[in-house]
């Protein structure tokens, strides 16, 4: 049964899976400067959501160990796991519970990459096989420890983010160790290898099912041409790509590369090392300029969703992140970038065949949940890129649409119905509604108040 409680409220205290008093008094504080009283109950039960119901927290080989799942799925997920938590970064610094739950996490998602750099979820026990029903007969090397073995260039990219971020925030480097160097190195390798530029590389996946979106044409893709990008098998809603050069995730690539960078000397990864992941991050994005761009309606250059290198194109975008529409917040372009400010408009247009203006919500939806439907995730990511107020005012007023009586973020929402829901336990969705509030709130708190 959900910890989620069927009245729309935050569980009571006694079931509450973990517990900081820096998340309470930010709640307090922020639901005293909300002057909507449907914005502030939403904070108040999403902003702590991953606390109060995803997180285990232990230890393992004598150090920490936190365990996050996705919520209604009891997995870890390394996208998930990551952006569930990060809107918690920077109170890390004054909250030792939660540089404990930090520590643990960035050591459960470096043994995760050590298991299998190409999974995308993974078991709370390493040593056990999967119990998702979907993934237990997939034709790909499945391994102990692993619930899917989807590849999706996020699910590398997310973990550093987080390393970073936890970094930079706090100057700890004790969950820096041997451990965690070992799977960097497992990333960045992993990177090169899917390049591919001496033939299709270690990674293959079959799925007997219905829908083409669960499954890889001849286990590793379609045809591509070397280019310097990296294939990717699957997007972050773990749905197939189209043409194996995801660009969204190959802008995230760049972006993490340069973060781990950034960090290298401070954990001991080294100055060659460093230099490695700055050579790449060139790499791929010199590439993505090069063969991952298309025209709009008026001939300009735009990003494009996926491509091949053969000069095939697919242009669309999917709710989840990454994302064209996250580029800025990924921080990959700034929001006037005027590549993005033209990608950003086809994208809320109907150029994109997932973008729907319903009569209850206006944004991006993903195939991932089916059509006519929009993702919250998307409106808060729209909000976040946005420049203008009165967009930014809309975005909002449709999530508290969105979350009508439940009083909590769902994964997708009808267009014309928000009684439609699918997924009632779906922490990220939580997560980032608090992130973007206390972003308004720091930049723009006019909008809120």
């Amino acid at each position: 049964m959900s910890p989620i409680v069927a009245d729309g409220v935050r569980p009571p205290v006694g079931v509450r899976k973990f517990k900081s008093a820096a998340v309470e008094a930010v709640i307090k504080k922020t639901t005293k400067a909300l002057k909507d009283p449907e914005l502030a109950r939403l904070f108040t039960n999403c902003y702590p959501n991953t606390l109060d119901t995803t997180v285990e927290t232990g230890v393992m080989d004598g150090k920490p160990d936190s365990f996050v799942i996705t919520g209604d799925i009891k997995a870890l997920w390394l996208r998930n796991s990551s952006a569930q938590v990060s809107p918690y970064l920077p109170l890390a610094v004054n909250d030792k519970a939660l540089r404990t739950l930090f520590h643990g996490l960035i050591q459960r998602q470096a043994r995760c990459i050590l298991i299998d750099p190409y999974a995308n979820a993974y078991m709370h026990d390493p040593k056990a096989m999967t119990d998702l029903s979907w993934s237990q007969t997939d034709q790909t090397d499945m391994k102990p420890g692993v619930a899917e073995r989807k590849w999706e260039i996020d699910s590398l990219c997310y973990p550093i983010g987080l390393a970073h971020g936890y970094l930079v925030a706090t100057k700890d480097v004790s969950p820096f160790d041997d451990t965690w160097r070992a799977a960097m190195r497992t990333v960045v390798q992993t990177f090169r290898d899917q390049q591919r530029k001496e033939g299709d590389g270690p990674y293959k996946f079959n799925r007997t099912a219905s829908e083409p979106t669960e499954t890889l044409a001849h286990g590793y893709g379609w045809p591509t041409r070397v280019t310097g990008m990296i294939h990717s098998g699957f997007r972050p809603s773990d749905d197939a790509c189209t043409y194996p050069y995801f660009i969204p995730g190959n802008a995230f690539a760049v972006v993490s590369l340069r973060q781990l960078a950034d960090i290298s000397e401070m954990t001991g990864l080294g100055t060659d090392f460093k230099a490695g992941c700055l050579a790449l991050a060139a790499e791929v994005e010199t590439a993505m300029h090069a063969y991952g761009k298309m025209k709009d309606a008026d001939g300009n250059d735009i990003w494009a969703y996926e491509v091949d290198g053969y000069g095939n194109a697919l242009f669309m975008d999917d709710a989840n992140v990454p994302s064209l529409l996250s580029l800025p917040y990924l921080g990959f372009c700034t929001k006037d970038d005027p590549l993005y400010v033209r990608t950003r408009a086809a994208v809320l247009s109907a150029r994109n065949p997932y973008y729907y203006a319903g009569k209850v919500l206006k944004g991006v939806g993903s195939p991932h949940s089916g059509l006519n439907t929009v993702w919250p995730i998307a409106l808060m990511m729209q909000a976040l890129t946005s420049t203008d107020d009165a967009e930014i005012k809309a975005c909002l007023a449709e999530l508290k649409a969105a979350a009508a009586s439940r009083g909590f973020m769902n994964e997708s929402v009808g267009k014309d119905d928000a009684a439609i829901f699918t997924r009632s336990w779906f922490a990220w969705a939580n997560s980032l509604f608090g992130e973007l509030i206390l972003t308004l709130l720091a930049e723009k708190p006019a909008l809120l108040t």
